[in-house]
């Protein structure tokens, strides 16, 4: 199990180093396609020996790595512009799942998978999918198809969106909600930002007196803190679902509501939280160094686990299922970006 592990640890610090360099693919994206690769290129043999620490790494280093998430959210960040982006989010959640269950019945893609393209799409990328799947018990390879479902789409909204606001003569107010809520992973939309700012130059500022970019990066930290109450909702969800298939087959146990709860909560939901809130109260960028903060070690150290837990999950896809099971999942994937794309522009043009 050592072995595998160590494999992944070092992964990771390549995957995570290629992430800084550029800001359009994450880390964790990069890291769960170099885990795909070794299991697909290196000898049967050394995979074979390294599967053990890459399966431990992909179960109990990715929960560690979203606990850390928390202590990257401020709530007192919120408030003003991500407050006033509150209902289209709540709307583009409901319409993200909607559009993914629906279509995803139509194509066939398993209920699962839906649930995670929906809540990736939905919340922010990566981190909601590896947040979900332990609530609904996805198997590594639903996670790996949804993940790689929004990649490429999450790419090509950051580039496209900057240029496109310009184009469409959006003002920095607009853009804020269009990077905030049509853009999945928070990196992307920090590059994106970047791009749309210098883009813009002193005509960049919006009217709550900080620039587009900055304010749809505002948005983009609301938008993740509903990851909290959408885990809980889809929890609740696949209890009752799961209880109503169990006794459909006449297997359900008795058993109260509250200890199903209890046995299915995501319990690292609440360590995320709790971080979340430590932050607000204490603010973390205040504690630590001049370069190095609580604030900076949570952001390097979720990227980074949840990174080296991807490269595990990485072990458990072949080339052939990613192109085949894969490819329902990515239509899937783009038909709901798309969804949520028009109901950012449409809400831009006409509602602000």
């Amino acid at each position: 199990m050592y072995l595998g592990l160590a494999l992944c640890l070092i992964v990771g610090v390549v995957a995570t180093l290629l992430g800084d360099v550029q800001h359009f693919v994450g880390a964790p994206m990069l890291g769960l396609f170099f885990g795909i690769l070794i299991s697909n290129l290196c000898p049967a043999g050394f995979v074979s020996a390294t599967k053990k620490g890459a399966g431990f790494s992909s179960k109990y280093l990715l929960k560690t790595g979203i606990i850390l998430v928390g202590g990257t959210l401020s709530f007192s960040q919120i408030i003003g512009v991500g407050l006033d982006s509150l209902p289209l989010i709540c709307f583009n959640i409901c319409l993200s799942f909607a559009v993914a269950f629906f279509m995803g019945k139509l194509f066939r893609v398993p209920e699962k998978t839906r649930i995670l393209v929906g809540g990736g799409t939905a919340i922010c990328g990566g981190t909601a999918i590896a947040t979900l799947s332990p609530i609904i018990k996805s198997t590594e390879e639903d996670m790996a198809y949804a993940l790689t479902a929004i990649f490429l789409f999450d790419i090509f909204a950051a580039i496209m969106w900057p240029y496109a606001a310009v184009g469409l003569g959006l003002t920095p107010d607009q853009y804020s909600i269009i990077g905030g809520l049509a853009i999945s992973d928070t990196s992307s939309v920090t590059a994106a930002a970047g791009t749309f700012d210098m883009l813009m130059g002193a005509n960049a500022m919006t009217s709550a007196g900080v620039s587009g970019g900055d304010s749809a990066i505002i948005v983009k930290l609301t938008r993740t803190t509903m990851l909290v109450v959408v885990a809980i909702v889809v929890m609740l969800v696949n209890i009752f679902r799961e209880s109503r298939l169990e006794q459909a087959a006449g297997t359900a146990e008795k058993s109260s509501f509250g200890r199903n709860v209890v046995k299915a909560f995501p319990f690292f939901i609440l360590g995320f939280l709790a971080l979340a809130i430590l932050n607000t109260l204490i603010d973390f960028s205040t504690l630590g160094g001049d370069s190095i903060t609580l604030a900076w070690i949570c952001k390097k150290g979720y990227k980074y686990l949840i990174t080296v837990a991807l490269v595990g999950i990485g072990y458990k896809i072949k080339f052939k299922g990613l192109f085949t099971k894969g490819g329902k999942p990515f239509i899937l994937g783009g038909i709901t970006w798309l969804a949520l794309a028009i109901s950012c522009l449409v809400y831009v043009m006409v509602l602000m």
